[in-house]
């Protein structure tokens, strides 16, 4: 059996980060994810899905990312169901993310540049922030904004 789902989209708010009883963190939040096609009237539909991550992930995406904040997710399918404050069962069907992937820099899905002097670490498997040591980046664009349509992008 396999229950895998990977997900590129952009948080349509920030995220919720709250800590359980026991001091674990959690952050809640949703993913904008374009759909490939266009509907009858040429315009593109994005399906909103709802995340959640645990412990120092959560907390790296709370400190790091902010509505707009285009990320990758790696994770599974939940479902689960409790009694809500009216006494109906509410049932909940959730993306849980193994891992959240920063595909951007803080700040800039509003076109600022980062001036933080950190940039995510591309290990795969962690979510952790590093100094950017190399200031010698022939690639930087002196904090010019880049006019490239979501339209252009492979993904």
């Amino acid at each position: 059996m396999l229950n895998r789902v990977v997900l590129v989209g952009r948080l349509t708010k920030d995220p919720d980060l709250r800590y359980t009883p026991s001091g674990v963190a959690v952050a809640n939040f949703t993913l904008a994810v374009n759909r490939p096609f266009s509907n009858q009237q040429g315009n593109r539909e994005a399906d909103f899905i709802n995340c959640v991550v645990w412990r120092r992930p959560a907390e790296n995406l709370a400190n790091y990312m902010k509505k707009g904040s285009m990320v990758g997710v790696d994770g599974r399918v939940q479902t689960r169901r409790f009694e809500g404050q009216d006494g109906k069962t509410v049932f909940v069907t959730e993306i849980v993310a193994d891992s959240v992937q920063f595909l951007e820099t803080k700040g800039s899905s509003q076109g600022g540049q980062d001036s933080s002097g950190f940039q995510p670490n591309r290990d795969q498997n962690q979510n952790q922030f590093e100094p950017n040591r190399n200031q010698d980046d022939p690639f930087k664009n002196n904090g010019e904004p880049i006019d490239i349509s979501d339209d252009d992008l492979p993904f």
